[in-house]
């Protein structure tokens, strides 16, 4: 599907962005595991998070649907799949579920789409086999499909060469079954969603700064309610922060401190951003955040401890810092090469064609502002939901319209973008 996007001149309104996609696959993950009923509210509509949702029904978990967002799943063990377990593009869903999967006493293989069978899978297989786990790649070359053999676990001391949730949280779900003592320690602090779900569900779980130590565990059911997705909401807000007169307000996004990079970034950039009525639910805060234009955006420095708080939003960073004064300098970040798509290398090509001044680094890229972009071209998006949003967004502001190719990727995280768009672009 092209999508043309051409130069708007009002952004105003009020709207909810999507639930976390996160949040959303370990709340089925995690309830699943749970002896009982969990009612799980506000779910993602988007195809990784449904194809979390179909793989543990294949698994005997029964889902009884009040619609498409609400419903109540309930289980009394995992049970063999009868088909491969599809999990489309997302590697959450692979990486999470490898280390369930490896808890369990029935065999079990994992593969998706062309783009997730390019993903490092090295990354988890390392650390499960130190557990004792009996996995490995079909094709011996690290990546899926995935096989998982029933084994006995036994709990490791792992540090992460990176921070990665993804690593963090594959760990932890395998330490739910093993024997002993599982701890991770990371270098930097990555999203804790996992954690923090774990000490809801009443694991035996403690965390002490960059270390996580697990302990095998039974999970009490309890209702889990999805807060907004601060990933999805910064689409609008940075293209609220560079469309001129714009002004929103997007309600009920997680401000999860792992998670609120996005914000930080704002802020110290310049732009008018307020947090308000700010709550919690199921152990994750939550608030309303209005933001508006700013005429005085300012390069920055963005490296070190904050990059995993916003390691998804950096594309869509870069269509800010294209608007901001200065020097922009994003390092530490060569995990972006490991996403959908290169997303170093596929971000600097394709936002060149669009006017922005960037440069590709081996860990990230530096943009030079304040650049008029000008469109008049076609995106190309590589399988990569992000790069498609992130370029819309640039298209807001560029002199002439532009064509974004297979924009349907988007569906596999937000498929209400669009819809959401053109609520604010016409109020």
């Amino acid at each position: 599907m092209q999508v043309k996007v051409k130069k708007i001149n009002n952004f105003k309104g009020t709207i909810e962005v999507p639930p976390d996609k996160s949040i959303s696959h370990r709340s089925v993950m995690l309830g699943s595991l749970c002896k009982g009923k969990v009612a799980i509210k506000n779910f993602s509509k988007g195809e990784d998070c449904r194809n979390t949702l179909k793989i543990f029904e294949q698994m005997g978990v029964n889902v009884k649907f009040q619609d498409e967002m609400n419903f109540e799943i309930s289980s009394n063990g995992l049970t063999k799949p009868e088909n491969i377990l599809y999990a489309g593009n997302s590697g959450t869903t692979t990486r999470l579920l490898s280390g369930i999967l490896a808890g369990q006493n029935f065999e079990s293989r994992i593969e998706g789409d062309i783009s997730l069978s390019q993903r490092p899978m090295k990354r988890i297989i390392e650390p499960l086999k130190l557990m004792h786990a009996d996995i490995s790649s079909l094709n011996n070359d690290f990546k899926t499909p995935l096989i998982i053999k029933p084994s006995d676990l036994h709990g490791i001391d792992y540090i992460t060469p990176i921070a990665s949730a993804q690593v963090k949280s594959c760990i932890l779900f395998a330490g739910l079954f093993a024997d002993g003592k599982t701890t991770v320690t990371e270098p930097y602090i990555s999203r804790n969603h996992s954690e923090k779900m774990l000490e809801y569900l009443g694991a035996n779980i403690s965390v002490n700064n960059k270390t996580v130590k697990i302990e095998k565990s039974e999970l009490i059911p309890k209702e889990l309610i999805i807060p907004g997705d601060i990933s999805s909401a910064a689409f609008f807000f940075v293209a609220a922060s560079i469309i001129p007169n714009a002004s929103i307000i997007v309600r009920n996004v997680g401000i999860n401190e792992t998670r609120t990079g996005i914000i930080d970034v704002l802020i110290k950039m310049g732009a008018n951003l307020e947090i308000l009525n700010k709550r919690t639910g199921c152990g994750e805060e939550v608030s309303d955040i209005k933001i508006s234009y700013s005429e005085n955006l300012k390069g920055i420095d963005i490296s070190g401890e904050i990059i995993p708080r916003l390691i998804d939003e950096l594309p869509i960073i870069a269509v800010l810092a294209s608007q901001a004064e200065g020097q922009t300098i994003i390092k530490d970040a060569q995990d972006l090469r490991n996403k959908e798509s290169d997303r170093i290398k596929s971000v600097v090509r394709e936002f060149s064609k669009l006017g922005v001044d960037i440069e590709e680094r081996e860990d990230g890229f530096i943009i030079s502002g304040k650049t008029k972009l000008k469109g008049d071209t076609i995106i190309e998006t590589y399988h990569d939901h992000r790069l498609a949003m992130s370029a819309y967004v640039a298209g807001l502001i560029c002199a002439k319209e532009i064509c974004i190719n297979d924009f349907e990727w988007v569906n596999t995280s937000f498929p209400e973008f669009l819809e959401l768009m053109n609520i604010l672009i016409e109020e």
